[in-house]
């Protein structure tokens, strides 16, 4: 019998995952195939909150990520993705700690007081190229497109999308440069995560009515030259120099739009209830 590791990872089938990604690259512990994976699995795996909508759990469990981010033209968002991520980590061998972050794009105040919970999930990966943990954001929606160092530093790019990494007194800070300019992305700390507090931070996500992912259709894909964003039924796309064009759609749109430009398939059972509930 195999022994259980935190992320499960020997559950986790290996080809099938790296198919699914594009990835076909060298399995080994290294920062170069951190960031290929990283860039991978960012650019090929939506994200999207579609199951809340359609009155379903979102279980963490490797048999229902697999099912539903693996083998379905389907996305997840960040505690799929990055225990999925974990799980294919912890399979090839490297050494990381997740970690929570809080979100703070849109949000009011400074970001040194939290006005939002940490319902956000990263990795710091050690690799000995690096003389810094790599943080790994595969599950924000947004990229970046490459893991990045943690220490301070300037304005620093990762494709053609730029950044600034700002140390707080009790953490960090992620900046992004999008359509209105630079903006706070997320703020986290060093305190180790574990699977049981992405479970909880998990279910608060998928069921509190103070989360925004249970009041209103969300998807984002990201490609290296674009970003798609569906909030409700706005269809935003940003580019990294900070143009972006919206359109507003129909309810009977989504569908259709979520396939073609989301990569998200929905089966017409679940598409015409999702139709129904963005109308009511």
């Amino acid at each position: 019998m195999t022994a259980q590791t935190p992320w499960r990872g020997a559950e986790l089938d290996l080809d099938a995952y790296l198919t699914r990604i594009g990835y076909d690259g060298e399995r080994a512990p290294a920062e170069a195939t951190l960031h290929a994976l990283v860039r991978a699995h960012t650019t090929a795996i939506p994200f999207e909150n579609l199951e809340t909508l359609l009155g379903r759990p979102v279980p963490l469990d490797p048999e229902s990520l697999q099912r539903k981010l693996i083998h379905s033209p389907r996305g997840g968002w960040c505690y799929e993705n990055a225990v999925l991520f974990a799980a294919a980590l912890e399979r090839i061998g490297f050494d990381f700690t997740a970690l929570a972050g809080r979100v703070t794009m849109g949000a009011a105040g400074p970001v040194e007081i939290p006005t939002r919970p940490a319902t956000h999930a990263l990795l710091a990966v050690r690799v000995p190229e690096s003389e810094h943990p790599l943080i790994a954001d595969v599950g924000f929606g947004a990229g970046p497109l490459a893991a990045y160092p943690l220490t301070e530093r300037g304005e620093f790019a990762l494709g053609d999308w730029r950044f600034r990494l700002e140390r707080l007194a009790e953490g960090w800070v992620l900046h992004q440069f999008a359509r209105d300019g630079w903006v706070d992305r997320y703020t986290f700390t060093e305190a180790p995560q574990y699977p049981i507090d992405f479970e909880v931070a998990n279910h608060y996500v998928a069921t509190s009515p103070h989360s925004p992912f249970t009041r209103r259709v969300f998807a984002q894909r990201f490609h290296p030259d674009a970003h798609h964003i569906l909030d409700a039924t706005t269809w935003t796309t940003e580019h990294p120099d900070g143009r972006a064009e919206s359109r507003e759609l129909e309810p009977d749109e989504l569908p259709k739009v979520l396939a073609d430009v989301f990569d998200i398939e929905l089966a017409a059972a679940d598409a015409a209830r999702l139709v129904a509930t963005v109308r009511d």
